[in-house]
């Protein structure tokens, strides 16, 4: 595909809240430290990145009628995206609140998404839905959506490039019914471990096989600071990520991974090159303070000339 590549995404857009503890966490106490408000989203947090990345991009997510639906709907309007979402009034918009340590990881996430559950099934059952997927070139989406929501959504797709983000452990078990139709999807180690069924000492080759027989074609498998895993029908390599400058926030540098990945693959890169670009976009997002960093072209060659090439798996 080309520059003029049109995506459209369903899935999370939502109020992320991340506390950050400034000293040595403390399980079962208080712990003094700072709290941010952003929206964030799986697909969402993506999709900014894509753009960023020069691909025209639509949105179909799902709100409340609060104050907080406001503020989803102004994040998705300032990220250029055209915002196709449904509000539901009498229902709080999804939320995410995070909890992390002083070195910037996860200690617990809080998902307070109901509105999720219920609404999307019904989004993608409806006609206008047909339609818009008939008018963009590639779907992209997360597993927020539940799993009728998403089988309803690839055989919309008709053949499109459907690419998808995991979300959790317990959420990527959603994908399992289509596998096989989507063309590309993001995952950290333990939602693979989850999806394959394997234990947590399974080597790379054995994740990869554990997925390929669960019925997935291609996939991305990030593990925190280590090599990232990518996989296709024809080889297995691994891409090994430059070390950051400063560790500012790691939420969000998988969405960031996934978003320029998937505008290169679009520009019509192969994945290995593809996947190249992602690791450069992950690796600013670790070393912004925001879920998705800011970057301008220059910033971003620069961060890319620091990725290795990517590496064989024997």
């Amino acid at each position: 595909m080309t520059k003029s590549a049109r995506i459209l995404a369903l899935g999370g857009a939502h109020i992320d809240r991340r506390g950050q503890v400034s000293g040595a966490y403390v399980p079962a106490a208080s712990n003094p430290g700072t709290m941010r408000e952003d929206v964030g989203g799986g697909v969402f947090n993506a999709l900014r990145t894509t753009v960023r990345r020069g691909v025209s991009a639509s949105l179909l997510s799902v709100r409340g009628g609060d104050a907080a639906a406001d503020t989803v709907s102004r994040a998705i309007a300032d990220a250029g995206i055209a915002d196709l979402s449904a509000v539901f009034l009498d229902r709080t918009t999804p939320s995410y609140t995070a909890l992390i340590d002083r070195e910037g990881e996860l200690i617990v996430g809080f998902a307070d998404m109901a509105l999720y559950e219920l609404a999307f099934p019904k989004q993608v059952r409806r006609s206008k839905v047909r339609e818009l997927v008939a008018a963009h070139d590639a779907i992209f989406c997360d597993a927020n959506l539940p799993s009728t929501a998403l089988e309803r959504l690839v055989a919309l797709a008709a053949g499109r490039p459907v690419f998808a983000i995991a979300i959790s452990p317990a959420k990527i078990v959603r994908l399992l019914p289509v596998l096989h139709g989507l063309a590309l999807l993001f995952m950290n180690r333990r939602e693979a471990l989850a999806l394959s069924g394997l234990e947590a000492t399974a080597s790379a080759q054995d994740v990869v096989t554990g997925l390929r027989q669960a019925g997935l074609r291609s996939g991305v498998v990030t593990a925190g600071d280590g090599p990232v895993l990518g996989f296709d029908e024809a080889a297995i390599f691994t891409i090994a990520p430059p070390p950051s400058r400063k560790v500012a926030d790691v939420t969000g540098a998988g969405d960031a991974l996934a978003g320029a990945t998937v505008a290169a693959l679009l520009h019509g890169m192969p994945l290995r090159a593809a996947l190249r670009e992602g690791v450069a976009a992950a690796t600013l997002a670790i070393e912004s303070a925001d879920a998705i960093p800011d970057f301008t072209a220059a910033r971003f060659a620069e961060a890319l000339a620091l990725v290795p090439e990517a590496q064989e798996v024997a």
